[in-house]
């Protein structure tokens, strides 16, 4: 049997969750309105433009990757559309996995000869 935790940790857990969240959409909310003022509302990769209708699929990428990195300046964002945002943290999770930052590596190549004996089966 699994123990319950007190029904206070689970309301401390929720309003710690909930507190976040908050911080969280308000920090969002003041560098993607300065962002938004900065550029121009084009996609940096695609080069897909964006207007009134469509603005919620244009997103702040942080270049280094700290979202608390925000100088009023701009320069550590980059106005992506939600297809090359999520591209590009792919192809760093993926960079991350491998061990390489964006450098190709040599890989292993597969020596396993499933069929080799085949031949000698056949005959029988």
């Amino acid at each position: 049997m699994s123990q319950k935790p007190p029904a206070s940790a689970g309301s401390r857990l929720d309003q710690l969750v909930a507190e976040t969240h908050r911080n969280r959409d308000a920090r969002e909310l003041g560098y993607r309105e300065k962002s938004l003022k900065l550029y121009p509302w084009i996609c940096g990769r695609c080069r897909r433009e964006f207007n009134r209708d469509n603005l919620h699929e244009l997103t702040v990428h942080h270049r280094d990757h700290n979202h608390d990195n925000n100088p009023d300046d701009g320069s550590n964002w980059e106005l992506l559309c939600l297809y090359c945002h999520d591209n590009e943290h792919q192809r760093l999770l993926e960079a991350d996995q491998s061990g390489s930052a964006g450098t190709e590596t040599e890989t292993e190549t597969a020596t396993h000869q499933p069929f080799a004996a085949l031949k000698a089966l056949l005959k029988k």
